[in-house]
C-alpha cells in the first residue's frame, strides 16, 4: 500500500500479539481506530485518515495511499472503515499475523475433527 519503491514496511503486529495476547492486541488496535477516527461520524473516513495519520508523523502516505486503504478494508460499501473493519484491515495487513492465524485456524479445526478447507482460492 506505500508507495512504488518502498520497502521499509515493518510488521510489528505479530511482536504485539507475542507480547500482549489477543485480547490486548484487540485492545490496542481499536485504540489505534480511535486516533484515526472522525469523532463526529464514529468511523475513519478518508479525510480524518489523511488528517490524523499526519498528526501521527505518517507522512509518508500517498492520498492514493490512503485511499485505497479505506476502499480495501470497507466491506459494507460506505466509503468508510469502522472498527471492526478497521482491526480486519489490520490483521489483513499482517501477513505473519495471517500466517499464524491460519495455523491455529487449522490446529482448531483439527482438534474439532473437521478436515481444513482453504479459503484462499
Amino acid at each position: 500500500m506505500a508507495s512504488a519503491g518502498r520497502s521499509d514496511f515493518q510488521d510489528f503486529l505479530p511482536l504485539m500479539a507475542g507480547k500482549l495476547g489477543g485480547d490486548g492486541l484487540i485492545g490496542e488496535l481499536c485504540n489505534g481506530f480511535q486516533l484515526l477516527v472522525d469523532s463526529d461520524k464514529g468511523v475513519i473516513t478518508f479525510e480524518s485518515l489523511k488528517k490524523n495519520a499526519a498528526l501521527l508523523g505518517l507522512h509518508e502516505f500517498s492520498d492514493d495511499d490512503l485511499y485505497n486503504m479505506i476502499k480495501e478494508g470497507d466491506f459494507d460499501g460506505d466509503g468508510a472503515l469502522n472498527q471492526m473493519e478497521f482491526c480486519v484491515l489490520m490483521f489483513r495487513l499482517s501477513p505473519e499475523l495471517m500466517e499464524e492465524s491460519q495455523f491455529l485456524l487449522e490446529e482448531i479445526l483439527q482438534q474439532e475433527g473437521f478436515e481444513y478447507f482453504d479459503f484462499s482460492l
